[in-house]
Formats: structure tokens, C-alpha cells, sequence
């Protein structure tokens, strides 16, 4: 069993947009693995009451909070909010985490480690070796794998998984990016931060997962998505290359 400390710190943030299949399950298997970690769920006014039972949690637990927003603005402003809520207190290690159980709260443990050990931001990585994706059909496999050699070379960095929505972040990094600059806010907000990350010169390490596609709900993935995050990151690099001119 982990130490009641493990997690000390520690702010987990879960989004969430009708995921009142999964929400009960996945928080308590967070805090199983980092029992002294506090869970964040930002919830988007759900319509199937994820909100609510967000609520019904934290009235039994006073690790588990929920920021309540006034409806669907894509992932990286819910994760925005998030980090702002972060900073505001005093955690020193915040984490995105889905609530789908495609993350594996068993790495958890890990990523926190290497934060602790010198990192500044740890990417959950499907690219490097000992990662992957299970039960993707190869259709997924091909978009995923690429997408990201296309943001890899047009933004020129070296992060292997910059799509990639398991991430970890020290206080400290993230108060070195200038977040209210960041203009994606779906999908393309991850290869954003990374990048972001990237060009302040922060120490970036990639851990190996294994994805798992997501036990319940509907994922929220589309084409339209997809390749919007695509033409964010041409959009990202030219406006970097304007910068320094």
C-alpha cells in the first residue's frame, strides 16, 4: 500500500464533459495510488450530471474539489482554469489526467518521481520505447502516429508525443510559460504547452505508457478536431518565426 504522504503536493486535474460513467471510479483509483495528492475536476455543466456527482465526491472527501464552468470550451481552457486554480494555492506538482481510464492512475506514482527528480515537465509518452496505444484499430494508430511526426517537424522539436494529454508539470514551470499567451484550446493546446515548454528551455523527459482506449462515455475525438490541432500548429510555428523577426 503507498505511504498516506505519496503525493504530497500533488494537484490532479481531471476535465470533465459527461463522464458521470467514469467519475466515481477514476478519482478514488487516483488517490488509491497517490493517497496524499488532491484531485481538481473541472466540469464543463455537464448535461448528464457529471457536476453533480463531482460535488457528491467532494462532499466526502476533502482532497477532491470541482471547479464548475459555464459550459463546453474545449480542453485546454478547462485546463487553463485548472492550472490557474494551481497556482493559486500552494501544490507543487500539477498533472492533466483524462477520466476515460485511457491514463493508467498506476503511472502516476512514477511521473511524480521524476518531477521530483529534477524534471520540469514529464510527457506520458505512446513514442518512446515501452510505450504504445492498446485496442486503437489501425485507422487511429496511423492518424496518431502521423500527427505527431507532422507537429514534430514543423514545429522542429524533439519531444516524440507532443499530442499526448497525459502530462506533468512542476509549480514552477508552469509560472515560466506564459499561459495566458496560449491560443489553442483543444486538442492542439497539448502540442502548444509542449512546445511552449520547449522554447523556454525547460527540462522536457519522456516517460513510456500504454494508452488504453477508454472503458466508458464517448470519446470526444473528431476529424474536425484532428485536423484543426494540425492547422493550429502551422499557425503555431509562424507565429514563433514572427516573433523573432
Amino acid at each position: 500500500m503507498p505511504e498516506k504522504t505519496a503525493g504530497e503536493g500533488c494537484l490532479v486535474c481531471i476535465p470533465t464533459y459527461n463522464e458521470r460513467e467514469n467519475l466515481d471510479r477514476i478519482v478514488p483509483a487516483v488517490l488509491e495510488v497517490i493517497p496524499g495528492a488532491n484531485v481538481l475536476v473541472i466540469d464543463d455543466d455537464s448535461p448528464d450530471g457529471t457536476g453533480e456527482l463531482a460535488d457528491a465526491l467532494a462532499a466526502r472527501d476533502d482532497r477532491i474539489h470541482v471547479l464548475h464552468r459555464a459550459g463546453k470550451e474545449g480542453l485546454g481552457k478547462a485546463y487553463l482554469a485548472g492550472f490557474a486554480w494551481a497556482l493559486e494555492r500552494d501544490h507543487r506538482f500539477i498533472i492533466e489526467f483524462d477520466a476515460d481510464f485511457s491514463h493508467d492512475p498506476g503511472y502516476l506514482p512514477g511521473m511524480l518521481s521524476r518531477l521530483e527528480g529534477g524534471a520540469d515537465v514529464v510527457v506520458g509518452s505512446r513514442r518512446v520505447k515501452g510505450g504504445g496505444a492498446e485496442n486503437w484499430p489501425l485507422s487511429r494508430q496511423v492518424i496518431s502516429w502521423a500527427g505527431s511526426v507532422y507537429a514534430r517537424t514543423v514545429l522542429w522539436v524533439g519531444v516524440k508525443d507532443l499530442t499526448g494529454g497525459f502530462n506533468g508539470f512542476r509549480r514552477e514551470a508552469l509560472e515560466a510559460l506564459d499561459l495566458g499567451r496560449i491560443g489553442t484550446s483543444g486538442y492542439g493546446f497539448q502540442i502548444e504547452i509542449k512546445y511552449r515548454a520547449v522554447r523556454a528551455g525547460l527540462r522536457v523527459e519522456e516517460m513510456p505508457i500504454v494508452f488504453r482506449d477508454r472503458e466508458a462515455g464517448v470519446s470526444k475525438m473528431s476529424s474536425r478536431i484532428f485536423i484543426e490541432a494540425m492547422a493550429q500548429v502551422v499557425r503555431l510555428r509562424l507565429s514563433s518565426l514572427l516573433e523573432r523577426g
